[in-house]
């Protein structure tokens, strides 16, 4: 290939990083059905910032940063955290958080969730202490970044930059 063709593809590959995920695609990505995905939006624990669900035949257009979030919700509810209280733990992060949520460090102890901001535990659900786990956002940052890169390659044909769908 010519340098010119590489770096055409190389943008056409970072394209759908950019103009966001379908929601098939961000189910996939993060390792949910499409069927919680849609129940998460309609029940706004997560709409997807890029475009919502207009009617009959829209499609959600989720961010990357959206893509973080919906791992980190599957990551608590798979530590066992309630679905209500996952709630209350993402309520508390949009409003308190307000540098890269990539940085932020969430503690796991029991049915309890605990916010570490570098300096402090703020525990979001309840008063007590203890840590059994730390849920690091940026580990969470790096993991969906390897769940991404196979999946670059399988878009679908409605996701597929003009450059891919030529060549293939």
């Amino acid at each position: 290939m010519s340098q010119n063709t590489d770096s055409s593809l190389d943008a056409a590959m970072a394209a759908p990083k950019d103009q966001g995920f379908s929601g098939t695609r961000a189910a996939k990505v993060v390792g949910i059905t499409y069927r919680q995905l849609d129940y998460w939006a309609r029940t706004d624990l997560i709409r997807p910032s890029l475009a919502d669900a207009e009617g009959s035949g829209s499609r959600r257009r989720y961010s990357y940063n959206d893509l973080l979030e919906l791992k980190a919700i599957k990551k608590l509810l798979d530590a066992g955290i309630k679905l209500e209280q996952v709630r209350k733990v993402f309520e508390y992060v949009r409003e308190h958080v307000s540098t890269d949520i990539a940085a932020a460090h969430i503690v796991i102890d029991g049915g309890s969730v605990n916010l570490y901001d570098g300096e402090q535990l703020i525990d979001v659900l309840q008063k007590g202490q203890g840590v059994l786990n730390v849920l690091s956002m940026g580990g969470v940052k790096d993991e969906l970044e390897a769940d991404l890169a196979p999946t670059a390659v399988e878009l679908d044909d409605d996701e597929a930059p003009s450059a891919i769908r030529k060549i293939g």
